[in-house]
């Protein structure tokens, strides 16, 4: 089956009061948010795997996970010893962590195509949102620990069901229901983004006002600009525009609930592959509805 790739808008937003929706040139859908809080960093811990050590463990258990198994104790936090041949299965982690776990971690979710940072074992913003982007993905509760489900999801293939299963081999799906956006390569998910899309709210700024409204359709990027563009509503890096000044872009904050003026934010890290990965022309699918 053919699908007729056409423009579209939600709501009788017409493209000109979509948010983003400016000249190229000063296009920048924001860092400006009308709520900037992000979700905070929990318990500091670090861990690690081999035959290594980790401090301020609030939990940890006996018995083997995988191939992986770790003693340890509870109800204290203190200095306990892992042993293990492995990648941290079982280990409880949270932002701010650091070593060898964390590494496991990463390598994990790059292998998952959730994470193209880099593996530093530092459990920083970039991982925690590739974290975000595979609890959302398996309809997990998407926050920042990494426990026993967590490591399991990440030793089993996905199962979801693609958002149009016609469509283009290579293509861009983005599921505004669950806040994520999946790069497909050949029918196959290649990457896999948290995103935040358009708050659904009315604004105004420099007298100017729009409806912050992700357009839902069926569209083809249209143009793609390199970098930083900074314009009136803020920044934006890695543009790639798919409905007038309407883009999928890199952003600094890219919090747990629709914040933009109408783009769809990913991860900084993520959009620099997302940028390398999608090309002007390539359909760019949009569905479901802000909750």
């Amino acid at each position: 089956m053919r699908i007729k790739i056409r423009r579209i808008t939600l709501l009788g937003v017409a493209a000109a009061t979509v948010a983003c929706s400016f000249p190229a040139a000063a296009v920048a859908d924001e860092n400006d948010q009308a709520d900037q809080t992000d979700q905070p960093g929990q318990t500091t811990q670090t861990g690690t795997t081999g035959r290594t050590t980790q401090t301020g463990v609030r939990t940890t258990q006996t018995g083997t996970t995988g191939r992986t198994t770790q003693t340890g104790t509870t109800g204290h936090t203190g200095r306990t010893t892992q042993t293990g041949r492995s990648t941290g299965a079982g280990l409880v982690l949270r932002p701010g962590d650091k070593g060898e776990a964390v590494k496991a971690l990463q390598r994990r979710l790059h292998a998952g195509r959730y994470y193209f940072g880099k593996i530093n074992g530092v459990y920083d913003d970039q991982t925690k949102m590739a974290v975000w982007a595979l609890q959302k993905n398996r309809r997990m509760l998407a926050q920042g620990e990494v426990g026993p489900r967590v490591w399991m999801a990440l030793n089993r293939p996905s199962r979801r069901r693609p958002l149009v299963p016609e469509g283009g081999a290579n293509r861009v799906e983005i599921n505004l229901s669950n806040q994520i956006l999946t790069v497909y390569r050949d029918r196959k998910p290649a990457l896999i983004s948290h995103i935040s899309p358009g708050a659904e709210v009315r604004y105004c700024k420099d007298g100017r006002c729009g409806n912050a409204v992700t357009p839902v359709g069926n569209f083809r990027v249209t143009t793609k600009a390199p970098g930083w563009t900074t314009g009136r509503l803020g920044s934006m890096y890695n543009s790639l525009y798919f409905y007038g000044g309407v883009a999928m872009h890199g952003s600094t904050k890219v919090p747990l609930r629709p914040a933009s003026h109408g783009c769809v934010r990913v991860p900084l890290t993520t959009s620099k592959r997302l940028f390398e990965m999608v090309q002007v022309g390539e359909p760019v699918y949009v569905r479901g509805k802000i909750m």
